[in-house]
């Protein structure tokens, strides 16, 4: 598939090449007087200037093709990897080991290593100082990210303490005589992603605070609750106005030159078909239990009852037993935490400040554009958990020590997700000190004509293979929607093509393992990580097939109403296709009976099914052997017999009525 995008962008390259190369050779005036204005690109320093403002040369700079190359050369001289197709080697290193390995902290560690050795052209002492200094601690010291930790810590804090309560395993139990099934579930853990549409981070841990409980007791496994988080986290995000993804895009498209990056990100909305498809995935397979690839090795062993061999040690966060803590416990500071996120991002866009009269001030939507998510979201956190504090002492719940307590444990607990993190944050500088996002910029600079109406399509893939090699949609972002708009401004065809942009960073980082959000999935569900990426792909991969088809109609239909309908259309019917594969697959497996053997069965069966109905007792080890047998077929027998025994062993005693309906289904079975 790469192969293919680079072809058909060199393809275009050289179709527009030739057309440069009829047009007039001497500049116009005004270029003139930009192309005297413009800085000594053989200065090393001006170049690398030159470069970083690569989002804003592109459409300012008339002679920015020239000025580019100028640069390049000159930065070049000193490192011949900067801007290449080898500034993609370290993420793409790191996701090879990191998948063959299944261990993803040496994994980074490796790709950052190969960056720095690219960077330094093999000397030692380069490698070295451009690793720690110019990564580790120059990554770790950023502001934002600085902010996204604290932001970690303390709602690794205010889990604990809401633990210590017994709060969450009062939620467990009360979820456990509301929700009835495994559906339920995970239809509630869907709905509750999508109500905490704020922000990403805030989405995974929350979600996966609240909800783990609630999927242990329906035995859900902890591979398909990591999938449903991270699958509500970034999609939602992108399509929601108030969060501060939007605010994101926005910010990008406006600093790009659009009239207004809000009014741009409410347009593309309705093509983010990714985003979109994927809640409409997660919906079906929730409602007809659809599991393949790996997932369905992971959903059967915890259907069965057997260890859930995708869930972590249970750390510092194991359910606490408080018989004083209640479901309020946990509902109230969670509703504290998403009030006062969005006061504290709202307060960082400058809705309380006077001096920002007419640039968010007493302007929701103006100052939710202009937040900091990472300012805001310390300021939410540390309120609530001051909150939490003073809540928990006035009810008596737990004892300020316990509260204290919380918080080296709460850290403890986000230590491997802060880890990942770090790790991933200087990778990524590795990867910005290659110049990758020139070499991927330069693949698709230039309005396309001979594919235009591919544009989009192509815009997605390439958004999809950068976030997933860089692990951030936000940065995908920051490269792709400013070339964007300069390639194809003012038209329908810059929505789709912007969406498209969207889309396929959001693909990518929902697929990447060194994703900020994939990471805090994995975290939020306590889910081994490497398992998480690995049983969530195949699903994150159907989406992104049926995306990319769908942004070739949207080119040609040119309108939502038509391209929308379609790929929902077209999404189902891909999952109804999945759903009877892998019944075939199951009735063409090793639980199918031969006839022997299904004869052989019924025999056993009505003697077992006597034995209950004689003693009046369920034997519980006979019903584990019946159990782990109907665990691995498929089938509404097999699902009726299954719920009628697990009812059964609820209270250990049979009523005539539960032997009547198992002597029943024993019968219907075997005939």
């Amino acid at each position: 598939m790469k192969k293919l995008i680079v072809a058909l962008l060199v393809a275009c390259s050289a179709a527009f090449a030739r057309a440069d190369e009829a047009a007039p050779a001497s500049p116009e005036p005004a270029e003139a007087a930009v192309e005297a204005a413009a800085p000594d690109l053989s200065d090393m320093e001006a170049a690398k200037a030159y470069v970083e403002a690569y989002a804003d040369n592109v459409q300012s700079d008339p002679a920015f093709k020239a000025h580019e190359a100028e640069a390049l050369a000159t930065i070049r001289a000193e490192n011949r990897f900067f801007g290449s197709p080898w500034a993609l080697l370290p993420p793409l290193l790191a996701i090879l080991l990191a998948l063959i390995t299944k261990e993803v902290y040496s994994s980074l560690f490796i790709g950052i290593v190969a960056g720095g050795v690219l960077y330094s052209q093999g000397s030692f002492e380069g490698t070295l100082v451009h690793v720690m200094s110019d990564g580790f601690v120059k990554s770790v010291a950023n502001p934002y990210n600085i902010g996204i930790l604290m932001f970690l810590v303390l709602l690794g804090s205010l889990v604990a303490m809401m633990n210590k309560t017994g709060a969450s395993a009062a939620f467990g139990r009360w979820a456990a005589t509301h929700i009835k099934s495994r559906v339920g579930a995970q239809i509630a853990t869907v709905i509750l992603g999508m109500l905490i549409f704020v922000d990403d981070y805030f989405n995974c841990l929350t979600v996966g605070s609240v909800m783990r409980p609630v999927t242990q007791a329906k035995r859900v496994s902890s591979a398909k609750l990591a999938y449903l988080i991270d699958a509500t986290a970034a999609p939602i995000c992108i399509i929601a106005p108030i969060s501060s993804w939007a605010a994101a895009v926005a910010g990008f498209a406006q600093g790009a030159g659009a009239a207004s990056g809000f009014s741009l990100f409410i347009n593309a909305i309705p093509y983010n078909f990714y985003a979109i498809l994927t809640i409409v995935t997660m919906f079906f397979v929730a409602v007809m239990k659809l599991d393949f690839g790996p997932m369905r090795t992971y959903e059967r062993a915890a259907e069965s009852g057997r260890e859930d061999l995708s869930a972590l040690a249970e750390g510092a966060e194991a359910l606490a037993h408080n018989s004083r803590g209640r479901v309020w416990d946990l509902l109230v500071p969670v509703v504290v935490l998403v009030v006062t996120c969005i006061l504290g991002m709202i307060y960082s866009g400058g809705f309380f400040d006077p001096a920002k009269a007419g640039e968010g001030y007493h302007d929701f939507m103006t100052a939710f554009s202009n937040s900091d998510a990472s300012v805001g979201l310390v300021y939410g956190s540390i309120a609530a958990v001051v909150f939490a504090v003073a809540f928990y002492l006035c009810r008596r719940v737990i004892s300020f020590k316990d509260c204290m307590e919380s918080f080296p444990e709460g850290f403890k607990a986000m230590v491997p997700a802060i880890m990942i993190l770090c790790c991933a944050w200087t990778l990524k500088t590795m990867t910005d000190s290659l110049g990758a996002k020139i070499f991927v910029s330069d693949l698709i600079n230039g309005p396309a004509a001979s594919l235009k109406m591919f544009l989009p399509a192509i815009i997605f893939l390439i958004g999809v293979a950068l976030a997933f090699s860089t692990g951030t949609s936000w940065g995908t972002f920051g490269i792709l929607i400013p070339i964007v708009l300069a390639a194809i401004p003012g038209s329908t065809m810059t929505i789709v093509a912007v969406s498209a942009c969207m889309a396929g960073a959001v693909c990518g980082d929902h697929c990447s393992p060194i994703s900020d959000t994939t990471i805090m999935a994995s975290a939020g569900a306590r889910c081994n990580h490497v398992i998480h990426v690995n049983t969530q792909l195949p699903y994150a991969l159907l989406v992104a097939a049926v995306s990319c088809v769908s942004y070739v109609v949207a080119a040609f239909a040119g309108s939502a109403w038509i391209s929308l309908p379609f790929a929902v259309v077209l999404m189902v019917a891909v999952l109804f296709g999945a759903k009877y594969l892998t019944r075939t697959s199951s009735d063409d497996g090793a639980t199918q009976l031969s006839p022997v053997n299904a004869r052989a069965l019924a025999k056993v069966l009505r003697a077992m099914g006597k034995d209950i109905l004689f003693e009046g007792k369920v034997d519980l080890h006979e019903t584990e052997v019946l159990l782990d047998f109907f665990r691995g077929l498929d089938g509404r027998e097999a699902e009726e017999f299954r719920s009628a025994l697990e009812r059964v062993r609820a209270d250990g005693v049979i009523t005539d009525k539960e032997s009547a309906e198992i002597a029943a289904l024993v019968k219907k079975y075997a005939d």
